[in-house]
């Protein structure tokens, strides 16, 4: 650890009002923990990807700083990392804790949301769950240096921890695809649960679930565009790797131009998100030529079924070059959607909610009753609607 660690509690503090003046922090009671819990004690060092290889990082400015920090890596791959401050923050004070709540984290990593949480609620009142064992311990180890002794577990996180419910809220700081009803289940009634959905990569957001019945939570997203790593149901060195990458055949491709923006997957997130109603899960989207030293020449889409899209990035006289292969035609489904989208009047997050049942999920604009109303992909329910 670089010098001046003595003189971490400057650094915490500033940390703090960077966050108050940025929007990110306004109850005391969070600026008191950000102040008090020692970040540098659970987060001592850092990887940064530097010349083609991981390099450690321990500078405390950083520690200190709003910024996401890779914390394990696996090869060139990243095991866990340490959400950006402001986002931590945020979605604490989204979650609305009081005196006495029981609160569940899924997703311990380096220890720190724990950290903060017990500084508010005492040790008693937290519980956390990860799929790295050793995460798990090493986060044990460091809280109780510093006088923290939350219950923390070792497991998939999909299943919670049934034999510490009920919660009176969940807070999962990794993305899923549709939430498990687990975290339902184990939460009480009139309880929320605070998750990062995502359909596809980048497809989704922050929502907020109340739980309002025995069988049904329902709630809004937040307003603000975020996004965590995936939730893994094995630790990263047992977990399988990446599917295969779908071949984009040129050579048999379907041709033809589009007006919409190549980079719509990448830039309109709603507009994805509302997409991958159709074209399911499994989607993944990228850019070709993208290189050290290269632009990106084109944006491409890949489905399970070997279904694809490339889009050029060059325009020529308002349009773009758009090739296509496999059984479905996906950029004919995002440019639907677009259209979809303009007609809803350009719904932004905070319009978009979420219905939670034991079997089905339902993503819905601006009311649950709405007849705007999309079933999450795989998750059952009724044939989409959706009508202007």
């Amino acid at each position: 650890m670089t010098n001046g660690v003595s003189d971490w509690p400057r650094h915490a503090c500033r940390l703090a009002d960077d966050l108050v003046r940025a929007g990110k922090l306004t109850a005391p009671e969070w600026r008191a923990a950000v102040c008090a819990v020692p970040r540098h004690r659970l987060v001592p060092r850092y990887y940064r990807y530097t010349g083609g290889s991981w390099q450690v990082v321990d500078e405390l400015a950083t520690i200190y700083s709003n910024t996401v920090l890779i914390t394990a890596v696996a090869g060139t791959g990243i095991r866990s990392s340490a959400t950006q401050p402001g986002l931590v923050t945020r979605m604490l004070e989204s979650l609305d804790v009081h005196d006495g709540h029981r609160v569940l984290e899924i997703g311990t990593g380096t220890g720190y949301n724990a950290g903060l949480l017990c500084h508010r609620l005492g040790d008693q009142h937290v519980f956390s769950v990860d799929v790295e064992p050793d995460l798990v311990d090493l986060a044990r180890e460091r809280l109780a240096e510093l006088g923290y002794h939350p219950t923390l577990v070792a497991g998939d996180g999909a299943d919670g921890l049934p034999e510490h419910a009920p919660f009176d809220r969940i807070i999962a700081t990794c993305a899923v695809p549709a939430v498990p009803w687990a975290w339902v289940e184990q939460t009480r009634v009139g309880g929320v649960v605070l998750t990062d959905l995502k359909t596809a990569v980048a497809a989704g957001s922050l929502v907020r679930l109340s739980r309002v019945g025995a069988d049904l939570a329902e709630g809004h997203f937040d307003p603000t565009y975020a996004a965590f790593m995936d939730l893994r149901h094995q630790p990263a060195a047992g977990a399988g790797g990446r599917t295969a990458r779908i071949r984009r055949d040129h050579d048999h491709a379907r041709l033809h131009t589009t007006d919409l923006d190549p980079e719509t997957p990448q830039r309109s997130l709603e507009v994805w998100f509302l997409a991958t109603f159709e074209l399911g899960r499994g989607m993944e989207h990228g850019y070709t030529g993208a290189g050290q030293n290269q632009p990106p020449t084109a944006s491409w889409l890949t489905a399970p079924d070997g279904s694809w899209a490339e889009v050029t990035l060059a325009e020529q006289n308002g349009r773009y070059s758009v090739a296509e292969g496999g059984p479905r035609r996906l950029w004919a489904i995002v440019e639907d959607t677009h259209q979809r989208w303009i007609d809803l009047g350009r719904p932004t997050w905070e319009r978009f909610g979420l219905t939670v049942t034991r079997d089905r999920q339902t993503v819905w604009l601006d009311h649950p009753d709405a007849t705007n109303a999309w079933p999450l992909p795989g998750t059952g329910g009724p044939t989409a609607t959706s009508q202007s």
